[in-house]
């Protein structure tokens, strides 16, 4: 697979100007491509007003919006695309002659190599594939609006498309830190499918009588627990883009109930917008009715696209909430209200629809399991990837259970020699669910949390103890869990998106998954203290220096070291106990700030002798370690201490860690401090 290195990006309109924004972003080189200058000069004053703003809200530096910038050449005509670009995605308007017609031109100054890509919400992707001269090397594209926000992306591969320009695609939208949905082509493709019938329900319940708009929006965000109701959500669209939608899936999936309802179509012929206002009182019947109506309408279309292998019901969960931003997906929805309950919604639906219930749906009777493991197997490599990232992949009961299984079933077969585990989205694992803990706290169940820990215990064994060659691909967040589930592995592969960080002392709690064992252990007890006590974020090259990531490499370079890796297979010295690179800044202040002469007067709040508490670095020491829980810093110590004293013996270490649980999670600390994060505040502790 040649990778992703350079794009084009053909439209310099709001969404073309957005990808190209994204992709600089992520330090890909970018050529933004219109017709004209003046709108190449406006694609990037959208930018530029887009990054300003970002610096205002200190999201980004003025050095960083300078690099970003300076990596977007704006080009004249499509026509002058510099040759060896390596993906061009093609962003103009929803015309499939428009389209083909700049593919035509694509066609004749690319590279055989180039990928071609069309960024489209509702034409056949097979058809424009078609229209190509590389129908092997061309891929659909859905972009969710803001695409410099939005994390979503739909892929999808035309009938035609090779697995290596599928490959090279899908690695750049990770890279771009999206949560990648891999669908066929059907019309709608996953999200609009059920999201536009969805907003055109609205418009005949009110064309109906049945309530006022402001109305119909206020069940609608109570019912789905979301911030902004169909019309409201219209009104920002645009209308017009709603009820092309609609009209074009009536016409593609012969479904005459999707036509765009009379009141759409003339307040668009009109120029108009929703006058939605704010009287949203309604008899409990009407609010019945427009809850049945938006929900069964959700669970009909949803079952549809999982019938027609669209994609799998967790997607379609997936798009609705990292897409539209829902709380619940469809199908979890349907699972919380009552699957018998979803069925008899969706059944009526379809009736009215004109359409028949798809089977699988409309016999079940039990609520729906989800899977969040998922497992591909590619010669003796297994890839295992962890597919919750909606929740940053944060492990919790089902997600351990899965990966158990998971790695039972590797390590049984002879015909594996590497596993690999990987995040879908932007984190590879952002640490447990914190609610589960503070639930069990509150509900005074503490050995629940023990029992889910010491299973945590098991499954890290089961890479811990692997004769397979096990890989972390820790390309972006590892937090909490996450870091000590990569920590169990052999290697631990990152790119410069890789952040490497343990919270847990500042929220009340020690690393409880292998963290104060394994971590000294790989870099030495000072580079663990500064890495466990203190909380510190470490970046790509802090990490690489302390140990912590084995191999630091471009993201074009991830399958190759994995392949290299897979080759050369477990490393002589998994355990070397001291920093990789003892004289990068990171590592050389941990092994003299944090040295064992100078833990007293830390854990007395109290700067070390020879060092300055208006030097930045031992200020932000001290303040970070000022922030932690008293107990939960003094317990992580002395484990770190204890990983020392346990030598060789990881298994005594690890049974010390999980012998304390009980301690710090009945501290009033540690609810405090986990409370605390979910509800957004500093934390007040009281050492008790």
């Amino acid at each position: 697979m040649r990778p992703v290195e350079s794009v084009a990006i053909i439209g310099a309109g709001n969404m073309g100007s957005g990808i190209a924004q994204k992709s600089a972003q992520e330090r890909f080189q970018v050529q933004m491509v219109d017709r004209e200058e003046h709108w190449v000069a406006r694609g990037q004053t959208i930018i530029s007003d887009f990054l300003d703003e970002a610096i205002e809200r200190r999201i980004f530096r003025e050095t960083e919006v300078a690099d970003i910038k300076g990596r977007i050449t704006g080009v004249v005509g499509t026509e002058n695309v510099a040759a060896d670009t390596d993906l061009v995605i093609e962003a103009v308007f929803e015309d499939f002659d428009i389209k083909t017609a700049v593919f035509a031109t694509l066609d004749k100054v690319c590279d055989e190599h180039t990928i071609l890509a069309s960024n489209t919400s509702s034409l056949s992707v097979n058809a424009l594939a078609e229209a190509t001269g590389r129908p092997d090397r061309f891929v659909g594209l859905h972009f969710f609006y803001h695409p410099a926000k939005n994390r979503l992306i739909e892929i999808i591969p035309a009938e035609t498309t090779s697995k290596e320009s599928l490959d090279a695609v899908e690695q750049y939208c990770k890279t771009m830190g999206k949560v990648v949905i891999i669908c066929k082509d059907r019309p709608g493709f996953v999200v609009n499918r059920f999201f536009v019938p969805w907003l055109n329900e609205a418009c005949l319940l009110l064309q109906e009588g049945i309530a006022s708009a402001a109305a119909i929006d206020a069940v609608a965000m109570k019912a789905f627990r979301i911030g902004m109701g169909p019309f409201a959500l219209m009104n920002l669209t645009g209308p017009p883009i709603a009820l092309h939608a609609t009209d074009y899936l009536a016409e593609q999936l012969d479904c005459p109930r999707y036509t765009g309802a009379a009141n759409l179509r003339s307040m668009v012929e009109a120029g108009e917008m929703w006058e939605i206002g704010e009287d949203d009182d309604c008899k409990e019947e009407a609010a019945a009715v427009i809850r049945e109506r938006l929900l069964g309408q959700t669970f009909a279309v949803a079952s549809q696209i999982v019938a027609e292998e669209i994609c799998s019901m967790e997607d379609v969960d997936r798009g609705a909430k990292v897409g539209l931003r829902w709380v619940h997906g469809p199908f979890e929805i349907a699972n919380r209200m009552g699957i018998e309950e979803a069925v008899k919604m969706a059944s009526s639906y379809a009736d009215c629809a004109g359409f028949e219930l798809p089977e699988w749906f409309k016999g079940l009777s039990q609520p729906l399991e989800f899977s969040y493991v998922d497992t591909v197997v590619d010669d003796d490599i297994a890839t295992v990837r962890i597919n919750r990232p909606e929740a940053m992949n944060a492990l919790n009961e089902t997600v351990v259970e899965q990966l158990g299984a998971a790695l039972d079933s590797l390590n049984a077969r002879g015909d594996i020699s590497t596993i690999v585990l990987d995040g879908a989205g932007k984190a590879f694992v952002a640490g447990a669910d914190v609610k589960f803990f503070v639930d069990k706290i509150r509900a005074d169940t503490i050995q629940d949390i023990y029992d889910f820990t010491a299973f945590g215990h098991e499954v890290l064994g089961k890479l811990e103890d692997s004769d397979k060659t096990t890989i972390a691909l820790t390309t972006g967040l590892a937090l909490g869990g996450g870091l000590e589930l990569a920590l169990a592995c052999d290697y631990r592969v990152g790119t410069r998106r890789s952040q490497f960080r343990f919270p847990e002392t500042s929220i009340g709690i020690y690393p409880g998954l292998g963290g104060t064992q394994r971590t000294p252990r790989i870099c030495g007890i000072e580079a663990a203290r500064f890495a466990v006590l203190a909380g510190n974020f470490l970046d790509a090259g802090s990490a690489a220096a302390l140990g912590l990531l084995t191999h630091l490499v471009g993201p074009a370079e991830v399958e190759s070291t994995v392949a290299e890796l897979a080759s050369t297979g477990k490393p002589a010295n998994k355990y070397p106990a001291a920093p990789v690179d003892p004289s990068h800044p990171a590592a050389n202040f941990a092994l003299a700030f944090y040295s064992d002469a100078n833990m007293a007067a830390l854990a007395s709040g109290e700067c070390p002798d020879g060092f300055d508490a208006a030097d930045k670095m031992v200020g932000r020491q001290l303040k970070s370690l000022s922030r932690t829980a008293p107990i939960a810093l003094a317990m992580a110590s002395a484990l770190l201490d204890d990983a020392v004293a346990t030598g060789e013996d990881l298994n005594a270490g690890l049974a010390l860690e999980l012998e304390r649980l009980h301690d710090i999670f009945g501290t009033d600390d540690a609810l405090e401090g986990l409370s605390a994060l979910i509800e957004g505040r500093r934390p007040t502790y009281t050492n008790a």
